[in-house]
């Protein structure tokens, strides 16, 4: 393959981790050029080590890294012509501003003229223009992560990777630096390689997403794929599919059904799903109250009461009890405490997996 039409970066069967312990075993990914890829999972699953292994600061213990057609498993992190924001920033605490972002470029051997121009052009993208001579020290959370991503962008790289570089951040500056960092990688064509935690920021920022559990690839897939059609409990319960209701899928003259149970009656459902016993995940926003309790065509009603409230803003987010279960919901309207409400699911916005499929 030629390097103008290769992978900003492919990992194949790559694994990696620390002694005898493996934290990436057998990872396949390849990330088009201009492409902006996340990568979500929870704490643990590997996905920094993934990155740091790309960088190069982790060896791979099998496996190849290649960038736009060039096997770099064996380079050193200078030579690897990738760049790399850090959570903790990782900045020059005695330098200015212009320090630390020129920093690369020194190492480059650049003229001290190229570069105060070229960390002049970078800040006044970053909206810090004139912050030059600025102790970092000096600056804000946020403008210490700006100067995180312009270090990075300095060196020109093809591919940056960004290792939940807004995590310290309160809200409202996550928010800019999210645009902030779209916009700039739309204006100058570089690849993203982003890890997080964090499911909104994924599902905002990312062209595609990669779902990682255990080491492993659960799911890659754009992100309204991996919202609506997560294939596994795992990616469902991650995407926030966090109710759970223990269902018996059946077949009769009519096709398959949900069959009635001891607090619904029974609903059609889509061909496709097993028969027998099932576990159906649903996300808090896909549920309906009502009360009276009815059951529309294509639903479940589950019949319940309404044990706690809060108000988030917006929108009432309640628990209903059902049995001896309870489920997480939300709407618009107010309920008292106490008050009998049916829980009415659509039948196809269940993610129904069979009963001895559990996320790990």
């Amino acid at each position: 393959m030629e390097a103008g039409n290769a992978p900003a970066v492919e990992v194949e069967r790559l694994r990696a981790g620390y002694g005898a312990t493996i934290v990436v075993d057998g990872v396949d990914l390849s990330v088009a050029p201009g492409e902006f890829v996340a990568i979500l999972g929870s704490s643990g699953c590997g996905k920094t080590t993934l990155l740091r292994t790309i960088a190069g600061f982790q060896k791979a213990a099998a496996g190849r890294v290649r960038s736009f057609g060039h096997d770099m498993t064996d380079l050193p992190p200078e030579r690897r012509e990738v760049a790399m924001v850090f959570q903790s920033y990782a900045l020059w605490p005695h330098m200015t501003v212009l320090g630390n972002i020129g920093y690369g470029l020194r190492l480059r051997g650049k003229p001290r003229a190229e570069i105060r121009e070229r960390v002049g052009k970078i800040l006044a993208m970053l909206n810090m223009a004139g912050l030059e001579d600025r102790k970092v020290t000096d600056l804000s959370g946020g403008q210490r992560q700006r100067v995180a991503l312009g270090r990075a962008l300095a060196v020109e790289p093809r591919l940056l990777l960004l290792d939940e570089p807004l995590s310290n951040l309160d809200a409202k500056v996550r928010l800019q630096l999210r645009a902030e960092i779209k916009a700039l990688q739309g204006r100058l064509g570089f690849a993203v390689l982003h890890v997080t935690h964090d499911r909104e920021e994924a599902m905002t920022m990312a062209d595609r997403i990669v779902v990682m559990d255990q080491g492993r690839i659960a799911q890659v897939g754009a992100p309204e794929e991996v919202y609506h059609r997560p294939v596994s409990p795992f990616v469902a319960s991650f995407m926030g599919a966090d109710n759970t209701i223990r269902l018996k899928i059946g077949e009769g003259p009519a096709g398959k059904r949900v069959e009635a149970g001891l607090h619904h009656a029974a609903a059609p459902v889509r061909d496709a799903v097993a028969v027998g016993p099932t576990i159906a995940y649903f996300r808090d926003d896909v549920a309906r109250i009502e009360s009276p309790a009815r059951q529309a065509e294509g639903e479940i009603t589950l019949q319940g009461k309404v044990t706690l409230r809060s108000y988030p803003g917006g929108h009432y987010r309640y628990a209903v009890a059902v049995g001896t279960s309870e489920y997480m919901v939300r709407d618009a309207r107010l309920f008292e405490l106490g008050t009998p409400v049916g829980l009415c699911l659509p039948v196809a916005a269940l993610h129904l997996f069979p009963a001895n499929e559990t996320p790990n």
